[in-house]
């Protein structure tokens, strides 16, 4: 049995289907990078997986703990969100809070810590990702870059089993990309299990040890960084990461 086992993931809007029969398995302390053009299921995937998205079909099973992404029981869903915690693109910080405010938060409501010990492990996680002298600022005071990486430690300070990370640096201006995907990379090394979409290829090859590459609702190629951008197999990967490249290596001319 497998860490992670995503099963038979079925999800439509209305006629289009967006998710049609996704399963995979992760292994523990892996990172798993999710590829693919826009608009082929990837963020679908990931809010499924932390039940923002209630599908038709499929299942999650965490550690051996089995759960049915159709539930609508309140229970289920808690507990499910106990094990997972979700990254986005757009920070998603309490404005009216500091940065320490904000990592704490969870730890009291959700874990029912002390603040003493919310505190403390607010601060443990925020030295991590290189915020310790930014406690008392207000995310309005912090650049995207500094937000991402509060956003990044309030997601670690909970410990999930699986942490889930939908296009961290889409909102990114291009220079604050990088302290991001450092952070990131640090939060891989130190063993968490980590589902992440990207289109950040440089950091897929450095830092994943698997690739899922999805279009039209359905993983269509799954393997090492090597084999994926080294020998793909399918035309439509193929396709894309020509794209992808051409679109890194463009050459303008006045």
């Amino acid at each position: 049995m497998s860490y992670i086992e995503i099963r038979n993931l079925h999800k439509s809007f209305g006629n289009n289907t967006v998710l049609d029969g996704v399963s995979a398995d992760i292994g523990k302390g892996d990172v798993v990078a999710v590829i693919g053009p826009s608009g082929t299921g990837k963020s679908t995937l990931l809010r499924s997986l932390n039940r923002l998205e209630h599908l038709e079909q499929g299942t999650f099973s965490i550690d051996g703990r089995q759960y049915d992404l159709t539930t609508k029981n309140r229970k289920e869903i808690y507990s499910l969100r106990q094990n997972t915690e979700m990254v986005f693109q757009q920070f998603n910080l309490f404005k009216n809070r500091d940065v320490l405010q904000n990592v704490m938060e969870g730890l009291m409501v959700v874990k029912k810590m002390s603040r003493k010990d919310a505190e403390k492990e607010a601060l443990r996680c925020l030295g991590r990702v290189g915020l310790a002298d930014h406690l008392h600022h207000y995310p309005r005071h912090l650049s995207g870059g500094q937000q991402q990486r509060v956003a990044i430690a309030r997601a670690l300070a909970m410990k999930p089993k699986l942490l889930l990370m939908d296009e961290p640096t889409s909102a990114l201006d291009p220079e604050l990309v990088g302290e991001v995907l450092i952070t990131v990379k640090k939060a891989a090394e130190a063993g968490n299990t980590i589902l992440i979409v990207t289109h950040e290829m440089d950091f897929v090859k450095n830092v994943a040890k698997r690739v899922l590459f999805l279009e039209n609702g359905k993983i269509v190629a799954d393997g090492t960084p090597e084999e994926i951008f080294g020998n793909p197999k399918s035309v439509r990967l193929k396709d894309f990461l020509y794209k992808i490249h051409m679109l890194e290596n463009t050459e303008y001319s006045i």
